[in-house]
C-alpha cells in the first residue's frame, strides 16, 4: 500500500463544509436575453412624417412590421394603422383582435 494519508481533525472538516455551503450554486446557463428595444410610445415629427411618407406604399402593412421599422410602440402602430385606414391609405386585408393586415390601396 501507498503512503498513509493524514485525516483532517473535525474542526478542520466543519470548517470545509461551512465554506462549501457559502459557495454559489453553479447556474448552467445564464438564460438568452432578448435585447430591450426603447420604441416611441408617441410620434415626433420626424418619425410621423416617416410614417405618413413610406407607409401608404407599403404593400403589406402590419403593427408588427411598423414596430420594427419606424422604432415605435405596438400599440402606437396599431392606432396609426387604424388612422390610415379610416383615411382611406390603406385598406384592410384582415382584422382580428390579435394581428391586423393592411395593403396600400390602389
Amino acid at each position: 500500500m501507498g503512503p498513509k494519508v493524514q485525516q483532517k481533525t473535525k474542526e478542520q472538516k466543519m470548517a470545509a463544509a461551512i465554506a462549501g455551503a457559502k459557495a454559489k450554486k453553479k447556474k448552467w446557463n445564464k438564460g438568452k436575453m432578448k435585447e430591450k428595444l426603447n420604441a416611441k410610445v408617441l410620434f415626433d415629427e420626424e418619425t410621423w412624417a416617416r410614417f405618413l411618407s413610406e407607409v401608404p406604399k407599403m404593400k403589406c402593412v402590419t403593427p408588427s412590421g411598423l414596430c420594427e421599422r419606424l422604432k415605435i410602440n405596438v400599440s402606437l402602430a396599431r392606432a396609426a394603422c387604424k388612422y390610415l385606414a379610416a383615411e382611406g391609405s390603406l385598406a384592410p386585408v384582415v382584422i382580428h383582435s390579435k394581428q391586423m393586415i393592411f395593403t396600400k390601396n390602389a
